[in-house]
């Protein structure tokens, strides 16, 4: 589809920010897509990430649908509070998610995320069912009931995620400092230089030290790996509208949950895409573009 360059300008990202109702903060939100057009999608990020690092994804689509991006609680430039302690579910993202629909007044809107993110939605979409006319998930966190009842419990024992993020350097001099540390390796393996620059952009603030921090902070971003008694299963059977999920091949987050529990429903289409990583809209954007617009046409 070729846009006339007004439309195109005016479909540029629009940088926004929202108080949430009885939340206690505000957050951030980065839109794409025509203004004047009902929202198709709201997306999830996942842990440790941001709006804006999905931004390459989105783009390319601005002249389809409307898509609404946000940076959730403890992450990029929202404010919500995040108290890591004795936090045991992801309940707070849920509960967030579903204001924000409800502040809105979005409906027969498409809920999709990534990892965290992607479950999040899910959550969202049992406490808000008339809201949401179908999910796309890209590689949701799902436990086993065996984890949960150990999260429920506070009996799961710290993974190599939690420790490896503990380490994780967190202070650089400058953000085109941590584009170039990133680049290439570790989690960043497989993503284009734009997309992690995009990632540090927003997921960095200045530092009272000096340099630049990381705006999820360590602390956060492991209390995301620990809180892990929220009702996901539940969820899946709480929700009736279509969900379309997609898991990786390698280091996945669901799939080994996915098979073990047997998922099944009618209105649920599981993908397993061969090759692919816990990163896989990174690795895959024409796989997104593809789930999102079916998922939107179908609405």
């Amino acid at each position: 589809m070729n846009e006339a360059p007004e439309n195109l300008a005016a479909m540029a990202p629009r940088f926004g920010r929202l108080a949430l109702s009885g939340r206690g903060g505000t957050v951030a939100t980065l839109e794409f897509g025509p203004p004047d057009r009902p929202v198709d999608v709201v997306f999830s990020h996942a842990n440790g990430f941001n709006a804006l690092t999905y931004r390459t994804l989105f783009e390319p689509l601005a002249g389809r649908m409307r898509i609404l991006a946000y940076d959730l609680r403890g992450h990029g430039a929202s404010d919500l509070p995040a108290v890591a302690d004795g936090r045991m579910d992801w309940d707070d993202y849920g509960d967030d998610l579903a204001m924000l629909l409800n502040q809105l007044d979005l409906s027969n809107v498409v809920l999709a995320g990534h990892s965290m993110g992607a479950t999040t939605s899910l959550l969202a979409a049992a406490r808000a069912a008339v809201r949401v006319a179908g999910l796309v998930l890209f590689e949701p966190v799902v436990m086993s009931q065996e984890d949960r009842a150990q999260a429920q419990a506070g009996e799961r024992q710290p993974t190599s995620l939690i420790t490896d993020t503990l380490k994780r350097r967190d202070v650089f001099p400058s953000k085109q400092a941590a584009v170039d540390s990133y680049l290439g390796r570790g989690a960043f393996r497989t993503w284009t230089r734009e997309m992690v620059a995009d990632y540090v952009e927003a997921g960095f603030r200045p530092d009272p030290g000096g340099g630049v921090t990381l705006a999820c902070t360590k602390v956060w971003e492991v209390s995301n790996y620990a809180a892990q008694a929220h009702d996901t299963w539940g969820a899946f059977d709480r929700v009736t509208c279509p969900i379309h999920i997609l898991c990786a091949e390698y280091a996945s987050t669901s799939r080994s949950a996915l098979q073990r529990g047997g998922l099944a429903g009618a209105n649920i289409r599981l993908d397993y895409i061969s090759g692919a990583s816990h990163f896989l809209p990174m690795e895959r954007p024409d796989l997104v573009a593809d789930a999102l617009m079916q998922a939107v046409e179908a609405k």
